[in-house]
């Protein structure tokens, strides 16, 4: 039995915005899938993020400044639960299916930062693994198709239902039902023990950040840099440890 076939868990943040350094946790997920394609078990969270919601952000997944102050948590509080929560799934042996993992779980660890939290990888004694990314397995299986591949594009092309896109916990599960899909269609990467599977992906993330940036660097930027680092970037210099 494939690694795809078992429990799956799917991980979202929904944020005040796209900058890893910055930006904060509004809401969260971590959602386990059966075998099934059920929601066997779940822990959403809605936190204050301690700084307004930029009105772009809200746009984007609904929840206002004035509504995250009146019924958020306290983000330290909250962003422990999260680490926790996304720690013991790992430990437990995962996967943690993460729909642009570089992103959520970077935020994540700059929270842990910000509020003087152990890191997941403080938690784990090494890198978060094994981690799934619907993003990075589609682009390595089928990276000559044309198109989107954010998780709305993703779920049409998988034939996955996602009716309330921007929403942590719709969009946890639709992750790790894309993800499930992907393994079906392209069994080579069902087959995969998911160690060399988590191993493939740090790879194949590296050479498509690269190839982006040869393209950005020819047609848009000479001096564009993108990240290549993957499940999660390295904290600048000087940040704390």
């Amino acid at each position: 039995m494939g690694w795809y076939q078992k429990l799956l868990t799917g991980f979202d943040l929904e944020t005040t915005g796209t900058d890893i350094e910055t930006d904060r946790i509004v809401t969260a997920a971590v959602i386990g899938i059966d075998a099934h394609g059920a929601v066997a078990s779940e822990r959403t969270w809605l936190l204050d993020p301690g700084v307004a919601i930029p009105a772009e952000a809200t746009a984007i997944h609904g929840v206002s400044t004035a509504h995250a102050r009146a019924h958020g948590a306290p983000a330290a509080a909250a962003v422990e639960e999260i680490a926790e929560t996304v720690a013991g799934v790992l430990r437990a042996g995962g996967p943690l299916v993460v729909m642009n993992a570089r992103y959520d779980l970077s935020l994540l660890d700059r929270e842990c930062v910000r509020h003087g939290l152990a890191s997941l990888g403080e938690r784990l004694g090494g890198a978060p693994a094994p981690v799934v990314d619907p993003l990075v397995i589609d682009k390595h299986v089928d990276k000559y198709r044309k198109g989107r591949r954010a998780l709305q594009a993703l779920c049409a092309h998988y034939g996955v239902p996602l009716d309330d896109a921007h929403d942590a916990r719709a969009d946890a599960v639709a992750a790790a039902r894309v993800v499930r899909r992907i393994a079906e269609k392209h069994t080579p990467v069902g087959a995969l023990p998911l160690t060399e599977l988590h191993e493939l992906q740090v790879r194949a993330a590296a050479e498509q950040s690269a190839s982006l940036q040869a393209y950005l660097r020819r047609t848009a930027d000479p001096a564009a840099v993108v990240e290549r680092a993957w499940p999660v970037v390295p904290r600048p210099r000087g940040a704390a440890d």
